[in-house]
């Protein structure tokens, strides 16, 4: 296949890795990279020597195309782009906060930029800051999301016809199917992270990668929109919070039960009872922790076989 996607990253398959906070290391990035796919790293669970030492791995580790998260409200940012442009990455994904601040100086060093958002307000921004790309992430995705709630089928369509750079879908994406619905709906790729934040690669604690493979229907919620809204995996850490917002506790108070390093602490560190599990609706109907070239092949080989079925029906 080759698309707009494809060609601006230089890779086989528009398949993307989200660079997840925790789960996104060098060994991930690379598999997928080497696989066909783009791999990110994501560095917004790093500090910046940590992030010199997964590039620089990653470098040795693949010869293809890669890129690296960076989630803008992160505190050192200036010593993560510093090292970003040291090392000579290609490609940066940018998220959680104003890409207005960092596509122009990315784009002048000769990077391509990539943003996501979740609604058509944020896209427009992106899009005036003169990002190459963007990824559009529905409700369903794990991670910090969006407050509209807008599912992935609803936010594609109307994000391709608002603009007019490549879009990236993500948001429940974890099969060939899905793929193929996705490229339907105007889409010229995929971003996928629950399904390889399971994988063998991800640098995620093996006891998170466990609660995904048995997590069922139901078992993850959006929650705290007066923080930033954040899909979790349901725990003792969950419950705390949902009893918090259910008496209708203000800013301050989820903060406080948030806390620093929640995160790190579940999906890190594999303490599945005080840990901020993140993680998308899709984990329901992850059964296996499998290698990430095992998921590219799976991922490239159902969606041509989706495509083989779908076409007889013409109407």
């Amino acid at each position: 296949m080759e698309n707009r996607i494809t060609k601006l990253f230089g890779i086989k398959y528009p398949i993307i890795q989200a660079g997840m906070i925790w789960c996104s290391g060098w060994r991930l990035a690379s598999a997928v990279s080497n696989s066909g796919g783009l791999g990110l790293i994501g560095a917004g669970s790093m500090y910046p020597e940590v992030l010199t030492e997964h590039l620089q791995k990653m470098k040795q580790a693949t010869e293809r195309p890669f890129g690296v998260n960076v989630p803008l409200l992160y505190p050192d940012i200036d010593k993560l782009m510093e090292i970003i442009l040291k090392e000579g990455v290609k490609i940066v994904f940018t998220s959680a906060g104003n890409p207005a601040t960092w596509t122009s100086h990315l784009k002048s060093q000769g990077i391509t930029v990539v943003h996501v958002i979740a609604n058509k307000k944020f896209a427009q921004k992106a899009v005036d800051a003169g990002v190459d790309a963007l990824v559009a992430e529905g409700f369903e995705a794990g991670g910090h999301n969006g407050k509209e709630e807008t599912t992935t089928l609803c936010l594609i369509p109307d994000i391709v016809r608002s603009v007019h750079v490549p879009v990236i879908a993500a948001g429940g994406i974890g099969s060939g199917e899905a793929i193929a619905s996705m490229l339907a709906l105007g889409a010229e790729g995929v971003q996928i992270g629950s399904l390889f934040a399971a994988s063998a690669e991800s640098s995620a604690h093996e006891n998170f990668k466990r609660a995904i493979v048995d997590a069922k229907e139901g078992d993850t919620r959006l929650m705290m929109k007066k923080v930033v809204p954040v899909r979790l995996l349901k725990n003792r850490f969950y419950q705390l919070i949902e009893e918090a917002e259910n008496r209708g506790a203000e800013r301050e108070e989820l903060q406080q039960i948030l806390g620093r390093a929640r995160a790190k602490k579940g999906m890190f560190q594999g303490d599945m009872d005080e840990g901020e599990l993140e993680i998308g609706q899709i984990s329901g109907m992850i059964d296996e922790i499998k290698t990430a070239s095992q998921i590219m092949a799976e991922l490239v080989d159902s969606y041509n076989q989706c495509l083989e079925r779908i076409y007889p029906m013409k109407m």
